[in-house]
């Protein structure tokens, strides 16, 4: 298969699917009713950070894929993804931050499994994760203390 084309699905499931779970499960009047902590970003932040890091998710993925499709470093990437994209529905759309938490932290954990994973099989694809795992460290800190202050 054209490895260009797997790259396209790649970011087709990726990119396409963070950004239809975005749109269905965005913030309202519930969650703009929560305390939030001081180092709460403003909304608008979200859509841009979200939508590059989805782009080096995918990126990350389909690197990895071309060297070594059956690996645990792939596996953990799916349930990376899988994890990432349950989180919008339990904290927006089911409204439990406190399960949210959970699925963040485990979300973290699976993050930073990839990146030793991946990285005795492609270097770059381990370093296009380590923003993504600084940002779902700060996600983790940021559920934590909506959970704390409500």
């Amino acid at each position: 298969m054209n490895r260009y084309l797997v790259l396209a699905g790649f970011f087709l499931v990726t990119v396409g699917g963070g950004l239809a779970i975005g749109f269905v499960t965005r913030p309202g009047a519930w969650y703009a009713g929560l305390v939030k902590p001081s180092f709460n970003p403003p909304n608008w932040i979200f859509g841009p950070a979200w939508t590059v890091l989805y782009v080096l998710i995918a990126v990350a993925g389909w690197r990895v894929f071309e060297r070594e499709p059956g690996s645990a470093a792939m596996a953990v990437w799916a349930v990376a993804l899988a994890l990432n994209f349950l989180w919008s529905p339990v904290f927006f759309g089911a409204q439990r931050p406190e399960a949210a938490l959970a699925v963040v932290a485990m979300l973290l954990a699976a993050t930073v499994v990839f990146i030793a994973l991946a990285w005795r099989i492609d270097a770059t694809a381990a370093l296009l994760f380590v923003p993504y795992a600084a940002w779902v460290a700060f996600a983790t800190l940021l559920n934590a203390a909506v959970v704390r202050l409500n």
